[in-house]
């Protein structure tokens, strides 16, 4: 699987941006995005916002699992108290009915994103970066809806994906 996580701020500014690929079954890492894909991530995820807005005042969980699907591409959320959003855009290795794909549900995290394993998987991701997330804002230098530049926290966001995801 390829992923795009952003944390947006309550402005609905980017706070934060990274790209990878998956770690699990054999995977190096890097993300297998097209370039014609890539420039319409951010855009993606901007365009879940109105849904998170919109299934955030119906449920009491931070973590909103899966809320938005755009082609092969799904669209994960997690909500902080203070309205931050932590999105992750996931696509899956081969989508169903692709030439050498299956239409088989698979409980593998790359082949099916909507699989409980690779929901819990997702939200494991989710809980790791929120906490640092939340070390992060807490240093007297940050200010709300700053960019985060951390190469600490890039370096942790990257660890939390390669350790769930």
């Amino acid at each position: 699987m390829s992923y795009y996580f952003a944390i947006i701020g309550t402005q609905d500014n980017p706070l934060f941006e990274y790209e990878f690929g998956t770690s699990k079954q054999g995977g190096d890492g890097q993300s297998r995005f097209t370039d014609q894909a890539r420039h319409l991530n951010q855009f993606v995820l901007h365009s879940s916002l109105d849904i998170v807005e919109e299934i955030q005042w119906t449920s009491n969980q931070l973590y909103l699992k899966a809320i938005d699907k755009f082609f092969n591409n799904y669209i994960s959320c997690f909500i902080t108290g203070g309205n931050v959003k932590l999105l992750l855009l996931h696509q899956p290795l081969n989508p169903a009915g692709a030439a050498g794909g299956t239409t088989r549900n698979s409980t593998s995290i790359g082949a099916n994103p909507t699989s409980p394993q690779t929901e819990e998987a997702i939200k494991n991701f989710f809980t790791e970066v929120y906490e640092n997330y939340v070390k992060a804002i807490m240093s007297p230098f940050y200010k709300a809806n700053m960019e985060i530049k951390s190469p600490v926290f890039r370096a942790r966001v990257a660890a939390a994906g390669r350790k769930y995801l």
